[in-house]
């Protein structure tokens, strides 16, 4: 065999490999949405849990590998598995099976996981993960061989395939027809957290194991489940496999001149590619409402709130030091997520990937302001930070044009697969971001000054966030939210509608996004990846997404409950608010207003009048005698 025909069959094997993981969580997720009609978000975060697990078990417990593997992959895999689904979408099933609800939990689960993983075991990467399966792919193949016949026969040859079909085409109907639909559902949840586990613990020797990025990593295969609609598990099985080989395979190639770098860029990340098309131009997978109407319900702000709303913003300003290094972040992400409050609260739009608009912010403004940016000379920062946000607002229809024919699970995939492209394209190259520094504006370098100048535009982002829900065009955003159906009945243009919502929110996360490279004083790739977009989202969402004060309140938590940590608490926190939204159908809220409904005394009735008392005595007539 030549060095080239070897070269090849090592690559190859290479791609297998890489093939075979991705296949497992395609198996692992179409399994998931078959028998429980979920677009399984969590799925990631589950794989990294379970690496974290075994590394726990094997490295700091020093357990043998193969009892600590059985341990994590039969035991804790499975059991994390049947405790989501009972406590997080076993209700939510009952309750309607609601797809907008169901995508809402999962995000809820993944944060939440995410957060839990970075306060038990750290943000830091690990590079000791232990090796369960031999670095060539021959038995990671098997294992996909021997997985994907299995379920292939139970699903089409078993009387629980037949059930399972019947609970994810009607749940309702399937239960009476004698279907446990529970006992359906709680297997292919155990099953799918399986695949998930088993994935993550051959990932993790391979590449980092770290709170966020295995989760994103494992997200970005979800393109084999979706190009085989979530379905045809040989279909799915292929196209990973294909996918892998090809990726690997493109490492040879080293093309002269500019194509050189997105060549390697593309051979890199051919799942990424893979995603985009399966999210932006297959068929969309579910259906069902972008968000559920509680989500998205106006939440009356309480008398005085916007007078401590604005002490605590300024409170700020009497800090020093590193605490007021820090409160600089509060007014440039509240600005980013004024975006959401345009696009999901006003708009009633899913968008995962508001973050990749808040990192193009950030870029543009630095590339701008150092003179690097092609076509155009150097700016100074006001300027750059200005023009900055006049050249994202235009790319809000990267997001904006997949909405006009996707709703719910299928617009959540197409914006997240966007934020996952721009991050590995765009952020993660050294050609766009390297020796890439941001400054501030002349006079405003300190912290302090700084700090003020971001209050002044927040403000000017608030007056344009009222502006647009009060005008004509937010009325219409309104009722295309509340009733797509009939707002076109009505004559509103919805396509039109909902690109100028993507494009406000694409504006709006630029600004924010440059205000908080400004105040980092540079571009940090890691504070606009993909997972910030997932946060950033459920955050919005659980406080009151339409609702202004909403997003400065969760701008004030994002930073301040990881501010002096290590990180981690405000995922964790989010994560539990976003899992209620999910569980209860009013949401948190709702929840709150009836604990504090049944804490409440019960009023005292008012004692009658006598004229009152008189006449309830005739009516009652006379009282009989005691003997």
């Amino acid at each position: 065999m030549g060095p080239t025909a070897s070269l090849t069959y090592d690559l190859a094997l290479a791609g297998l490999s890489v093939g075979a993981a991705a296949a497992l969580t395609g198996i692992g997720l179409i399994v998931t949405y078959r028998a429980t009609g979920v677009l399984n978000f969590a799925h990631g975060a589950i794989a990294m849990v379970c690496a974290y697990v075994l590394r726990g078990c094997v490295v700091d417990w020093g357990w043998p590998l193969w009892w600590a593997a059985a341990v994590t992959l039969l035991v804790v895999a499975p059991g994390l598995g049947l405790v989501l689904e009972r406590l997080v979408f076993r209700p939510t099933a009952v309750a309607g099976g609601d797809p907008a609800r169901t995508l809402m939990a999962s995000i809820g689960v993944f944060v939440l996981l995410v957060g839990g993983a970075a306060l038990v075991w750290g943000q830091g990467a690990r590079d000791d993960a232990p090796v369960l399966v031999a670095a060539d792919p021959w038995g990671q193949l098997a294992a996909v061989a021997v997985l994907g016949a299995a379920v292939a026969v139970v699903i089409r040859r078993t009387r629980f395939g037949r059930e399972l079909r019947a609970v994810v085409d009607d749940r309702r109907l399937a239960a009476l027809a004698g279907v446990d639909a529970g006992r359906v559902a709680a297997a292919g949840w155990a099953f799918g957290s399986f695949t998930a586990g088993l994935t993550g613990v051959l990932l993790a020797p391979h590449v980092r194991l770290d709170p966020y990025g295995l989760p994103l990593l494992v997200m970005e295969v979800m393109a084999v489940a979706v190009a085989a609609r979530m379905r045809s598990l040989p279909v799915a099985v292929l196209v990973a496999l294909a996918v892998g080989v090809a990726q690997s395979q493109l490492t040879r190639l080293h093309p002269p001149g500019w194509g050189e770098p997105l060549l390697q860029a593309v051979g890199a990340n051919l799942f990424v590619v893979a995603l985009l098309f399966a999210a932006l131009v297959l068929p969309g997978v579910g259906t069902g409402d972008a968000l559920p109407r509680t989500a998205t319900a106006r939440v009356p702000s309480p008398p005085g709130a916007w007078i401590v709303a604005g002490v605590l913003f300024l409170l700020p300003l009497g800090f020093a030091g590193r605490d007021l290094h820090t409160a600089v972040q509060v007014p440039a992400l509240a600005v980013v997520l004024l975006s959401l409050v345009v696009v999901t609260g006003r708009g009633g739009q899913i968008s995962l990937g508001q973050a990749a608009y808040a990192g193009l912010g950030a870029l543009f403004t630095a590339l701008l302001a150092a003179g690097r940016f092609p076509g155009l000379p150097r700016v100074p920062e006001p300027a750059a930070l200005a023009l900055a946000v006049v050249l994202v607002a235009p790319l809000g229809l990267l997001t904006g044009w997949p909405a006009i024919g996707r709703r719910g699970p299928a617009l959540a995939l197409a914006t997240f697969a966007v934020g996952v492209g721009v991050s590995r394209f765009v952020f993660d190259q050294p050609y766009a971001t390297s020796g890439l520094s941001l400054g501030r504006p002349p006079g405003f370098d300190g912290d302090r000054a700084y700090y003020v100048l971001e209050l002044v535009l927040l403000g000017c982002a608030l007056l344009a966030v009222r502006a647009l829900r009060r005008g004509r065009a937010g009325r219409a955003l309104a009722a295309m939210r509340d009733d797509e159906a009939g707002a076109r009945a009505a004559g509103v243009g919805v396509p039109s509608l909902k690109l100028l919502a993507f494009v406000c929110g694409a504006a709006l996360a630029a600004l924010g996004g440059g205000m908080l490279g400004m105040g980092l004083r540079a571009f940090d790739p890691a504070a606009y990846d993909p997972v910030r977009g997932l946060l950033w989202f459920a955050a919005v969402v659980v406080l009151g997404a339409d609702s202004t004060l909403g997003a400065l309140l969760a701008a004030a938590l994002l930073v301040g409950l990881d501010a002096g940590t290590h990180g981690g608490v405000a995922a964790a926190v989010i994560g539990v608010l976003a899992v209620l939204a999910g569980r209860f159908p009013g949401g948190p809220y709702e929840v709150l207003r009836a604990a504090a409904g049944r804490l409440r005394p019960l009023p005292r009735r008012p004692r009658p009048t006598p004229l009152a008392a008189r006449l309830r005595r005739r009516l009652r007539g006379p009282e009989p005698a005691r003997v």
